[in-house]
């Protein structure tokens, strides 16, 4: 039996306000349910932020739709939950409630197992780090509906964990249920596999389908997993997806030129234009003549980022030598800045994404309910 595993779609994702990009996030989702439909998956599980923003565009909705529809049509059922973008503050129905509704889809995100085909099934939307002493009880109790289950157990959750990830995670490997033969994970967008001693299964993350504006530029690979369990063990087999290309290079001020030389000939004759930064460090630059150097690309590249560092600010920046995930480093600074992990983790992981997205209404509530339970917590 065969599954794939699929993550962190972000549907409507409009990076750098490019309906190339958006389209983009459309053309390698189609990839993955082609592939899976190709491949004969019996099933397909998404694992969370089905969409960039809780209110997508029709567009988005419509895409993520059809690709249900056309797993349908080949007997290939699909589960999904659901991850901190895909929920609203503001109390209403999440979209992707619909495609349930419509049983395109089936959602198993409020952790109460099920049985399909000889496997056990279960999930938990995404849980706020805070809430997280609330689900031991839930977990404890899959876990013993796990362990007497004879057949493969599949977990599905949307969280980071710690061992993989120290600033995104919110939990441990050893808080999570023991008895499960695979461990369906979302929300890192790395891709990542480790399997530990503690745990009957393998922790998977398939990562992002396309780079998000959080990850920045940088050459990498995207993809999902379809996961053979026709055997004991899980054995997840990573599938790459066809994304645009994106690069960045780094380069000194007068060897600007050379640089521009060497970047076009690597970039030509690629099937997609590629999505470009080039870092410049020196001292006394002249913006001219770099805009005129890099305008010898634009029939290149989709688009092309540039910025300027001189010695003096690379040498307490992190614009050089960022981390793989800008968010992790913007949450270090949050905590060195506010003195306090869980404020920290407020602004970064819940606050600002709600505001990047432009939704003031979401963000007020959120600050409100933020305020009142510090309230709560204060009188206690």
């Amino acid at each position: 039996m065969l599954f794939s595993h699929i993550s962190d779609t972000h549907l409507g994702l409009v990076q750098y306000g490019s309906e190339e990009r958006e389209q983009d996030v459309y053309d390698v989702f189609n990839q993955a349910i082609d592939t899976s439909i190709a491949d004969k998956v019996d099933f397909v599980i998404f694992a969370g932020d089905i969409f960039h923003v809780p209110n997508p565009n029709g567009t988005a909705i419509i895409q993520m739709a059809n690709g249900l529809k056309r797993l349908k049509q080949n007997n290939i059922d699909s589960f999904f939950i659901l991850g901190e973008h895909d929920i609203s503050r503001i109390r209403t129905t999440p979209i992707p409630y619909v495609y349930h509704n419509l049983e395109f889809s089936k959602y198993i995100g409020q952790g109460k197992p099920i049985e399909y085909k000889g496997i056990l099934l279960a999930g938990f939307d995404k849980i706020r780090k805070t809430e997280i002493p609330q689900y031991e009880e839930k977990f404890a109790e899959i876990d013993k509906v796990a362990e007497k289950f004879s057949g493969h157990k599949i977990l599905v959750l949307h969280q980071g964990i710690t061992e993989f990830n120290k600033f995104a995670g919110e939990i441990q490997s050893t808080d999570l249920p023991k008895n499960f033969t695979y461990y369906a994970m979302g929300h890192l967008h790395d891709t990542e596999v480790k399997q530990f001693n503690h745990l009957n299964g393998p922790i998977a993350y398939p990562g992002s389908i396309e780079l998000t504006t959080s990850e920045g530029i940088k050459e990498t690979k995207k993809g999902f997993f379809e996961v053979d369990i026709s055997d004991k063990e899980a054995k997840p087999k990573w599938i790459e997806l066809g994304t645009r290309p994106q690069f960045s290079f780094k380069t000194k001020y007068e060897e600007l030129s050379k640089t521009i030389d060497e970047i076009s000939e690597k970039i030509t004759g690629l099937a997609k234009k590629p999505m470009v930064e080039i870092n410049i460090q020196g001292e006394n630059v002249e913006t001219d003549q770099i805009q005129a150097q890099i305008a010898r690309l634009n029939s290149l590249v989709l688009r092309c980022f540039w910025r300027i560092s001189t010695k003096k600010i690379s040498d307490s920046s992190v614009f050089l030598d960022r981390p793989n995930i800008i968010d992790d480093e913007m949450f270090r600074l949050s905590i060195d800045a506010l003195g306090s992990e869980q404020a920290a983790s407020f602004a970064i992981k819940e606050l600002l994404p709600v505001l990047a997205s432009g939704e003031i209404k979401e963000a007020s509530e959120i600050i409100i309910e933020n305020f009142e339970k510090f309230k709560k917590e204060k009188k206690q």
